[in-house]
């Protein structure tokens, strides 16, 4: 078994780039396995460009693998997506772990750029093969109901020859997705039991496609936070979870103390999952750094402890 724990932002919650990078800087020297920025392209929240920051950890960082949970194909150019990631890969020595998926339909983006969600699934099948033929053929074309493609290559290609491309989504469609095009899911708000469920219908999915999946390759991403579930940050965290996905914020933070983080990773690794993103909560930068770092001391060596195989280096 290789549990890996990683760490995930959505907001940006630091005064500022100096505060970003003490974050960063953290997360690598204390064994984290990974950082990942979720997409999200409008919001009134301060909120990172999930690409632009794979970039900029490529460039700060040297043992840390980074990747994007999850873009959302549907808001993407595919060929430019595929480029990025591949300049991106190279860069950091094939470090990027790419995740896709079609983002969800109470995003913003939507009706801000006018964009017709029905579309969305549509759109990211036919980006999944676009990416994936851009990265390993020296010349695509493809004429799809949304994308056409005439003679189109990258170079150079992604340094790792089999570049993941994690699939993110519980639903029917997602599952078939991940079947077809993915080496690897990743969770978002599902809870373990949820998870459980995804993991068995994908194996059995990519089992019917004549495919196979590492079972490493099934991850989850929950909050998760040092205290009491009364304390302030907890509170509007959980409200703005539930008013922004419609979901029962109580089953899926994770609160207390390092046993109870440490439980919450179990109850997923029961259901198949075996790498993490998880999420500090905190008001501000130095709450995110105080969260992290207790999980980097308390939780860490817990989880070694428990799958002696814990995988906490790239």
């Amino acid at each position: 078994m290789t549990v890996a724990i990683g760490l995930g932002l959505m907001e940006f919650p630091f005064a500022g780039a100096a505060d970003y990078w003490r974050w960063v800087d953290l997360c690598e020297q204390g064994g984290i396995d990974s950082i990942w920025q979720t997409d999200r392209l409008v919001s009134r929240q301060p909120i990172l460009e999930c690409m632009a920051t794979m970039a900029a950890l490529a460039g700060r960082t040297r043992r840390l693998r980074f990747g994007m949970n999850v873009v959302s194909l549907a808001l993407r150019d595919p060929a430019l997506l595929a480029k990025q990631c591949a300049t991106i890969d190279v860069l950091s020595e094939g470090r990027l772990l790419p995740a896709f998926g079609i983002g969800s339909p109470l995003g913003p983006e939507w009706q801000a750029l006018n964009i017709d969600t029905r579309s969305r699934g549509k759109r990211t099948d036919e980006a999944l093969e676009i990416i994936a033929r851009l990265w390993r053929e020296d010349s695509v074309d493809f004429v799809g109901t949304h994308y056409r493609l005439t003679g189109a290559s990258i170079s150079p290609k992604p340094v790792q020859p089999d570049l993941p491309m994690w699939i993110g989504g519980s639903s029917d469609a997602a599952v078939r997705r991940t079947a077809r095009y993915g080496t690897g899911w990743q969770g978002g708000g599902e809870t373990p039991t949820d998870a459980a469920r995804v993991v068995t219908a994908i194996k059995k999915a990519t089992a019917e496609a004549g495919r196979s999946i590492d079972q490493d390759h099934y991850g989850a991403s929950f909050p998760f936070y040092f205290g009491a579930a009364t304390d302030s940050a907890v509170t509007g965290a959980m409200a703005a979870y539930t008013k922004r996905t419609g979901r029962e914020a109580g089953r899926y933070f994770a609160i207390g103390n390092e046993t109870a983080i440490l439980d919450r990773v179990a109850e997923y690794v029961a259901g198949g999952v075996e790498k993490f993103i998880l999420r500090p909560v905190g008001a501000t930068g130095d709450d995110v750094i105080a969260q992290t770092r207790h999980l980097i001391d308390k939780v860490l060596p817990l989880a070694t402890a428990r799958w002696p195989k814990t995988k906490v280096a790239a």
